[in-house]
C-alpha cells in the first residue's frame, strides 16, 4: 500500500513539473514586444478672425432719448446677394424697402454673406450681433430674425443655434433639420412663409419644419402663397402685419 501511494505521489510531482516546464517554454518562446505608442494630449488656444460687411439702419428718432432701447431685426439675404458688393443686399427685403424710403421702428442689421457656397455662419452672425448690441441701444428682449431662401435656411440654423437670443423668427422659403431644430425651438414664436409652386426650394422643406414644431407643441404660423414660385418674400415683407407680429413678442427665456 505504501509503495502504491509513493508511486502516485511521484507521478503527481512529475506531472506538475512537466506542466511547469511547458509553461516556461511557451512563455520564453513568445515574442517580447513593447508598445511604441505614447499617451499624449494636445491643447492650444486658437483665435479666429470673423469679418462681415453689413448695412445698418436706425430709426429717425434713434438717439433723441438716450435711455430708449430699440428693437432690432437681423435680416439674412439669399444666395444671389452674396459677395463683397453691399449694394446687392438692397435687392430684396427690408434693405430694399429702406432704400426706397420706407421707415421702420427697428434697428435693421443686414449682413452680406461673403460666399454663397459656405452659406451663413452662426458664429459670425452671433459675433456681429454682439458688436451691434455693444454700440447701439438695443432692446435685448426684442431681437428678431428673418431671411429668405439661403437666408431662410440661415434663419432656421441661427435660431436653433442660439434660441435664447431671439424673441421671434420669420423664415421665408427655407428649411432645416426638423427633429433637431424643433426641439431647440419648441417655445420660439415662428411665422413661416413659402410659395406653393416653389421650384427652387420645395415647400416640403418648410412643411417638414412646421410639422416638427407642431409635434413638440409649438403653435407655429405657416403662410402658403398658392400661386407663388420662389419669390415668396416680396409679398411677405410688403405686409405690415409681419412687423406688427414681430413687435408683439418679447424674449421669454435667456
Amino acid at each position: 500500500m505504501n509503495t502504491r501511494r509513493t508511486a502516485i505521489a511521484s507521478a503527481a510531482v512529475f506531472l506538475s513539473l512537466a506542466v511547469s516546464a511547458i509553461g516556461q517554454t511557451a512563455t520564453s518562446s513568445a515574442p517580447q514586444t513593447t508598445d511604441p505608442q505614447k499617451s499624449l494630449e494636445f491643447k492650444k488656444q486658437i483665435v479666429k478672425t470673423i469679418s462681415l460687411k453689413y448695412l445698418l439702419y436706425a430709426p429717425e428718432d434713434y438717439g433723441k432719448d438716450p435711455q430708449k432701447k430699440w428693437p432690432l431685426i437681423l435680416f439674412l439675404h439669399g444666395s444671389g446677394e452674396s459677395g463683397d458688393n453691399l449694394d446687392k443686399v438692397k435687392t430684396h427685403g427690408p434693405p430694399m424697402l429702406v432704400s426706397q424710403g420706407k421707415k421702420f421702428p427697428f434697428i435693421i442689421v443686414s449682413p452680406q454673406c461673403p460666399d454663397a457656397r459656405t452659406g451663413w455662419d452662426p458664429e459670425a452672425l452671433n459675433g456681429l450681433l454682439d458688436e451691434v448690441e455693444a454700440h447701439y441701444t438695443v432692446d435685448l428682449d426684442r431681437v428678431y430674425l428673418t431671411g429668405l431662401s439661403m437666408g431662410g435656411y440661415g434663419t432656421w440654423a441661427l435660431a436653433a443655434d442660439s434660441p435664447q437670443r431671439f424673441a421671434a423668427i420669420a423664415p421665408i422659403c427655407g428649411g432645416g433639420t426638423p427633429r433637431r431644430m424643433a426641439r431647440r425651438l419648441r417655445t420660439m414664436p415662428v411665422w413661416v412663409f413659402h410659395g406653393a409652386k416653389d421650384g427652387t426650394v420645395p415647400i416640403k422643406e418648410d412643411q417638414d419644419m412646421v410639422d416638427a414644431l407642431k409635434a413638440v407643441g409649438n403653435d407655429v404660423k405657416f403662410t402658403i402663397y398658392p400661386d407663388a414660385d420662389h419669390d415668396s418674400w416680396t409679398a411677405t415683407y410688403n405686409n405690415p402685419e409681419l412687423f406688427t407680429w414681430l413687435l408683439e413678442h418679447k424674449r421669454v427665456g435667456k
